[in-house]
């Protein structure tokens, strides 16, 4: 995520890499896109742009916007563990300077969480914003039925320390390997390997909440070592185990003290 200032620009976006969901904070009427029929922005606009979809823009006075980009892979896996559904119910209809009140209001709270650098606070207006957004209901093909992804989640939580083979997915599954790794990305959105991972960065960030000792935790999170842990975790967050802690533990203390006051 980040937030932009410019003016007196033209650019091209060429297949970009991500799903882009920006916000105009100020500003934007001088702001075109060439290839919808040169509609122009305003303040509190919302733009969508979906991955691998090019656009053009000529700007023309200054504005402020944020954007948040996120992989496909990322989205729809996060869609389908927030609403425990099928990755390809989720949805990414492209909108062009739109009224849009749940992305528009998310959007100003991660930019309020990016100048204050809580990473906590974007992380869960992040996840909200996720689970909220609408899905379809397409004739899926192939993929693995609700009931077997539950099976395979329960299985995981109740083993995500252990060292988990693809065999071992694919049994409770009663498919081969090779054909569960294909079903298992169709209605997750992302491979098995990556989506444990994510599974276990989930549990860090919990448990970093509390006492346990960072070792102890990489332990219980499956990973292979502490370095292991502070390499994939800082990936997925930004941030280190240590620095994650420190944050968390500020907030639980603000928090805190907030109870007391609010009692006295």
């Amino acid at each position: 995520m980040t937030i932009w200032e410019n003016r007196d620009d033209h650019i091209c976006y060429d297949a970009p890499r991500y799903h882009t969901f920006s916000l105009y904070l100020a500003g934007g009427n001088g702001t075109r896109r060439l290839d919808a029929a040169g509609v122009s922005g305003r303040p509190g606009a919302v733009c969508v742009m979906q991955e691998g979809c090019g656009s053009e823009w000529e700007i023309t006075t200054p504005f402020r916007f944020v954007h948040l980009y996120i992989s496909d892979e990322r989205l729809r896996a996060g869609f389908a563990q927030a609403r425990d559904c099928d990755a390809r119910f989720l949805e990414v209809r492209e909108e062009t300077f739109a009224v849009n009140a749940h992305v528009a209001g998310a959007l100003t709270t991660l930019a309020d969480a990016a100048r204050d650098g809580d990473h906590l606070w974007a992380e869960t207006t992040l996840s909200g914003m996720v689970a909220g957004f609408t899905g379809n209901q397409p004739l899926l093909r192939g993929g693995l039925s609700p009931h077997v992804l539950r099976r395979i989640d329960d299985w995981l939580e109740a083993h995500l320390e252990d060292t988990v083979h693809l065999d071992d997915l694919a049994r409770i599954a009663g498919i081969s390997g090779y054909h569960f790794h294909r079903m298992f990305r169709l209605s997750r959105g992302m491979a098995p390997h990556a989506w444990i991972t994510a599974q276990r960065v989930k549990r860090a960030r919990a448990l970093l909440r509390g006492r346990m000792q960072i070792a102890r935790i990489s332990a219980a999170c499956g990973f292979s070592s502490q370095s292991h842990m502070t390499r994939v975790f800082r990936n997925h967050t930004g941030l280190t185990p240590a620095g994650y802690r420190a944050i968390a533990t500020d907030r639980i203390v603000e928090d805190k003290s907030h109870v007391e006051y609010g009692g006295e």
